[in-house]
């Protein structure tokens, strides 16, 4: 497909709806500069500057669907506390639908506290990352209603995305639910849990969970074909979408030599985190727009390109995907 071909996939994005269920966290940067060394212990003192919360995870997802032009409802659970009231403040004034999102008492919001430091005119560097994790959801009440949440949705869907950080939102119940029920593409994220997710789309594992799918270092593109397809075969699904960092993409379709591509932009991201959810949001959205798997991987390449040349948990727009495409 040419690049006109390309941008015009780009333009029906607005015309698809798409359903993420997954895990929805709040992604918390404290920004500080270093005025000075500890007495206390050797250790540099930060002066706070500015502290931000953004949606991460599923709803990092569902933010880059947005961006991009489409109708996203998301189905996840939040606590009923102030990462949670932040992270569904975020997203409805994005314009994502959050019906979907329960808010409950009995469980704490996933919040993941990065430490950006640095001199006070410098580029602040991540030091550390705090993590509060909520328990599992274990509640059969809140089940239900997340259930019936999902089957809403599907209802009028273009096409699905599972978001599975492992805290528990995607369980066998609501993934029978999405296998029995829709009829359009369905695409899978899973950082932990990959094979428990048969008989879909696509899915789009980087070159690492493919490792440790495999139980071995992949050294050659020819190494990463054969163990990219035998993964495929085993989950059933009809693409597979590996991301490389630096190396780029490599699709594995069931009908199709495999497809190496380059990555875009520059060699060095300036910040890789939720470049993931960047990637499963342009693909699946590609697809839903009626491209085929190759067409829907070079978008995504794209995407993921543009998005780790910027700080934090950031998203891409349809504008700067189409401005990508007609510089490259």
């Amino acid at each position: 497909m040419n690049r006109q071909e390309l941008i015009n996939v780009v333009r029906r994005f607005a015309d698809q709806r798409i359903v993420i269920i997954g895990d929805a966290i709040a992604d918390r940067f404290v920004h500080g500069s270093i005025s000075r060394v500890s007495r206390e212990a050797p250790v540099f003192i930060l002066q706070h500057q500015h502290t931000e919360t953004l949606p991460g995870g599923a709803a990092n997802c569902a933010m880059n669907l947005v961006a991009l032009g489409a109708k996203v409802s998301l189905i996840a659970v939040t606590g009923a506390d102030e990462a949670g009231n932040e992270l569904r403040a975020k997203l409805e004034t994005a314009g994502v639908n959050i019906d979907g999102v329960i808010a409950s008492e009995k469980i704490q919001t996933t919040t993941k506290v990065r430490i950006l430091a640095g001199h006070l005119h410098a580029n602040k560097q991540q030091v550390i990352r705090i993590d509060y994790e909520g328990a599992r959801l274990d509640d059969d009440e809140l089940r239900t209603t997340l259930l019936n949440k999902l089957q809403h949705a599907i209802n009028s869907a273009n096409a699905v995305v599972i978001s599975d950080y492992n805290y528990g939102v995607v369980d066998a119940q609501s993934t029978d639910l999405i296998r029995t029920t829709a009829s359009v593409p369905v695409l899978v994220d899973s950082r932990f849990r990959l094979l428990e997710y048969p008989g879909f789309t696509a899915a789009t594992p980087n070159q690492e969970e493919v490792e440790n799918l495999i139980g071995a270092p992949i050294t050659s593109a020819e190494q990463l074909e054969r163990a990219a397809a035998m993964l495929k075969q085993r989950l059933g699904h009809r693409a597979l979408l590996v991301t490389r960092g630096g190396e780029g993409m490599t699709l594995v379709e069931s009908d199709a030599a495999p497809v190496h591509i380059r990555a875009v932009g520059a060699q060095q991201p300036v910040d890789v985190t939720g470049a993931g959810d960047t990637v499963i949001a342009t693909f699946a959205l590609a697809l839903a727009s009626g491209a085929s798997f190759a067409d829907a991987a070079q978008l995504a390449n794209y995407a993921g390109g543009l998005v780790v040349m910027k700080r934090g948990t950031a998203t891409v727009s349809a504008a700067e995907l189409e401005h990508s495409i007609q510089q490259s």
